[in-house]
């Protein structure tokens, strides 16, 4: 009998059960109590710089600030999310306790000054941060870092955002396009689960998103459980939130390219950005493309709340926050791109449904999510993301503009270090397996140089 119990299998599952529980607490304190910090932190700054508008004018000063940050006392820590995609690749040197303090504090200082940034690449950091720290004190093998790694990337994600199953997915989904990582599939919800519980227990709040719409099926179509012109509709979305992640992608890695090229001066490039986000406010005449934009001082104008009722937003609002958070993620400024990314589908969705006569607000929530699928190339967690932000009712619609968006984004987005298992199409004679978007990138670009 005793024999038996030991070569019982759910015996080794539950000690295995067990350890991760374990691990993750840590893990999951450190993590959520940073993104409950800095949550609090983006709030203030926000309420700081909506009632002193003339610090959009030290925007420049800030970028200047952050670069020499980062090139004296960062290190490897300007890497972002992806020195923590990289190390879960290919492990190597680690990743500095320092990236948390310093991304937490740059991206803080980048909201107060007016920058266009989000907030989803600083918990990833600050995640992968404290996952680095607690396997480096606890002397964890490599296999086991590599999973704590992932884990801390599920704990950053949901509880800066609320859902803990999609941070789960997404931390799975996210590191290749095409595979999902299952070995790290416990310790991801653990930690994902339990960090959200603790930034949700020092009072953060997550914004909320109605979506009233009721879907009303065909009568005499029993068969057909959707209203097919709708369905049509959101196809077409679906479509259209693809090539606007692509865009995003493309611009965000061209403006990057550009600026390290024509300035060798390092600190002149935050000092241009600066002033070009300066001037496109003026431009626009509007301060609501800064910051994060899910809402706006005085309630109206364009934002992602907005955006979700039948009010008045600029139907071009979606291209300028391209612009905007291109030019200040790619000029020297921290943050990250989610937020942006919700901001510019939302209010694409309230432009596409006011042309084609379909409910704002769910077309406000399908680009929500869908144009963050397409950028960050992870359908699966974004479909989650729609049911724990909006509700089930509407989940084949959720589906299927992500889906959507994920093929028509193309091989590129704003991870470059996201690795291609699986071509979305049969492009092997340029896509092999295992090349990052970065190497794709480059390759493309020596095929162009050569072609002219």
């Amino acid at each position: 009998m005793i024999k038996f119990f030991s070569t019982f299998e759910q015996i080794p599952i539950l000690k295995y059960s067990v350890k991760w529980f374990l691990l993750t607490i840590p893990l999951a304190f450190m993590a959520g109590s940073m993104v409950a910090l800095f949550l609090w932190l983006l709030d203030e700054a926000t309420i700081i710089r909506w009632n002193n508008p003339w610090l959009l004018f030290l925007l420049p000063v800030a970028g200047i600030t952050i670069t020499w940050l980062y090139r004296f006392k960062g290190k490897k820590a300007e890497a972002g999310n992806n020195l923590v995609m990289d190390e879960i690749h290919k492990p190597g040197g680690g990743i500095p306790a320092r990236m948390a303090p310093f991304i937490l504090i740059t991206t803080v200082v980048t909201h107060l000054f007016g920058g266009s940034a989000g907030r989803e690449g600083t918990a990833v950091q600050i995640g992968g941060s404290m996952a680095n720290f607690v396997a480096k004190k606890l002397k964890l093998s490599k296999d086991d870092k590599r999973i704590l790694l992932m884990a801390g990337i599920a704990a950053g994600f949901g509880a800066v955002f609320g859902t803990p199953v999609a941070g789960t997915i997404f931390a799975l989904e996210v590191l290749a396009i095409g595979r999902i990582k299952y070995d790290a599939l416990l310790p991801a919800f653990l930690a994902s689960v339990l960090a959200d519980m603790v930034c949700t227990a020092y009072g953060i709040e997550h914004t909320h998103y109605l979506v009233g719409f009721k879907e009303q099926t065909l009568t005499g179509f029993p068969y057909f459980k959707v209203d097919i012109l709708l369905l049509v509709k959101v196809v077409a979305a679906g479509a259209a939130f693809g090539l606007a992640s692509y865009l995003f992608s493309e611009l965000s890695h061209s403006i990057k390219h550009y600026a390290n090229r024509f300035f060798k001066n390092k600190y002149l490039i935050p000092l241009v950005g600066g002033v070009i986000v300066i001037a496109l406010t003026y431009i626009v005449g509007t301060s609501d493309y800064l910051g994060l934009g899910v809402t706006t001082q005085n309630g109206q104008g364009t934002s992602i709340v907005n955006a979700f009722s039948q009010g008045e937003i600029d139907p071009w609002g979606w291209l300028w926050k391209i612009v905007f958070t291109a030019v200040t993620l790619n000029m020297g400024f921290k943050g990250g791109e989610v937020t942006p990314l919700f901001f510019i589908g939302a209010t694409l969705g309230n432009t596409l449904a006011v042309l084609m006569g379909a409910p704002v607000d769910l077309m406000a929530a399908l680009g929500f999510i869908a144009v963050f699928a397409g950028a960050t190339n992870t359908p699966l967690a974004c479909t989650i993301m729609g049911v724990e932000l909006f509700g089930g009712e509407h989940i084949l619609y959720y589906a299927v503009v992500c889906f959507i968006a994920y093929y028509l984004s193309g091989h590129t987005g704003i991870y470059s270090s996201q690795k291609i298992s699986v071509s979305k199409a049969d492009f092997k004679h340029h896509l092999s397996e295992n090349n990052s978007l970065k190497n794709i990138r480059e390759l493309k670009k020596q095929q162009n140089e050569s072609k002219s």
